[in-house]
């Protein structure tokens, strides 16, 4: 299920209807966030977050930040609240022995990367991190969630997209108001090539009060030869079409595409008839790293994944930000 269009206009009538209901979503927001607590932990907290409602690419920046920190030789540890999952925490993810539909989709996939933990209580979450040895915290998803004190806040932006029609769940795409978001933002990160960078910064022009670092995600070049491959691709992510753009750029035939909701489980009659489909056309079954995570491991060999990983355009830039930290 894609998001709704009118969330992209600027002027849709069933947004105008809804506004009612955004303005209370956006009182109820505010309040939560006003009363806190906030708990101020031993080492950095860095808040990787969204004010739109997925689909920005927040998780391969998490794993680009956390893989940064590794490589200065610090132990980062990412908390998670485990959306979708069935366990409430604290607990470290094992890629091995969870699945999905316990600690969700995104805390498994982080954890191929790093020490990563769910916890429906994000205080409690960290400080089981930290006494498993973390020297920086990475909070998942963490922009609206009011428990700890962040030392550095990181708003996530898909650059082709932007902000939609600014407007608040469900009138639009956001959690809050932008200018609400970016007031309790250190830095965004805008995901996109140069002319959609360029682009989001003359439509939001309240981005020019925040420093703005620039990233790109990119397939990852695994020596797999997609030209000619006849596919049939299939993404439950925020933007399944992103996907299945980059899938064609990398020379592979889209015969059929199957967009579904994001952090789709996958009901075994689903997956049979992925393959029987697949089957009868002669197709290759391609999917998602972060969907991946959630096929049975016995459906996983019939399915090939194109992981993508994300690159900041100025590593000096980012560099710089991260010494802060310490």
């Amino acid at each position: 299920m894609q998001q709704p269009e009118f969330w992209h206009q600027d002027k849709s009538l069933r947004a105008a209807l809804l506004r009612p209901l955004s303005w209370l979503w956006q009182r109820v927001s505010a309040r939560r966030m006003a009363k806190g607590p906030w708990h101020h932990l031993d080492v950095p907290v860095v808040c990787v977050g969204n004010i739109n409602v997925g689909g920005t690419g927040k998780t391969p920046v998490v794993i680009a930040l956390l893989s940064a920190l590794q490589d200065r030789g610090v132990a980062a540890h990412v908390v998670s609240r485990g959306y979708g999952g069935s366990l409430k925490g604290p607990v470290r993810v094992d890629e091995r022995s969870h699945s999905s539909a316990e600690v969700g989709d995104e805390p498994l996939l982080i954890s191929a990367f790093g020490p990563a933990w769910i916890s429906a209580d994000r205080h409690a979450g960290a400080l089981a991190a930290i006494a498993a040895g973390a020297e920086v915290v990475l909070l998942d998803d963490g922009l609206q969630n009011p428990t700890l004190h962040k030392d550095l806040s990181i708003v996530v932006v898909d650059a082709a997209t932007g902000f939609g029609n600014g407007r608040v769940m469900p009138a639009g795409p956001l959690r809050e108001p932008v200018d609400s978001g970016l007031a309790r933002a250190d830095l965004v990160v805008s995901v996109g090539d140069a002319r959609a960078q360029a682009d989001l910064l003359k439509r939001w022009p309240a981005l020019q009060n925040t420093r703005c670092l620039g990233a790109h995600l990119a397939p990852l070049q695994t020596g797999m030869d997609w030209h000619g491959l006849r596919v049939l691709a299939f993404a439950g992510i925020g933007k399944p079409a992103k996907f299945f753009d980059s899938l064609a750029a990398q020379g592979a035939t889209l015969v059929k595409t199957m967009a579904f909701a994001d952090h789709e489980e996958y009901a075994p009659t689903l997956l049979n008839r992925l393959l029987n489909e697949a089957q009868k056309a002669n197709l290759q079954l391609v999917t998602t790293e972060k969907d991946a995570v959630r096929l049975p491991h016995s459906f996983r060999p019939q399915v090939l994944t194109l992981p993508v990983r994300l690159t900041f355009d100025d590593p000096a830039a980012l560099n710089d930000i991260l010494d802060r930290l310490s």
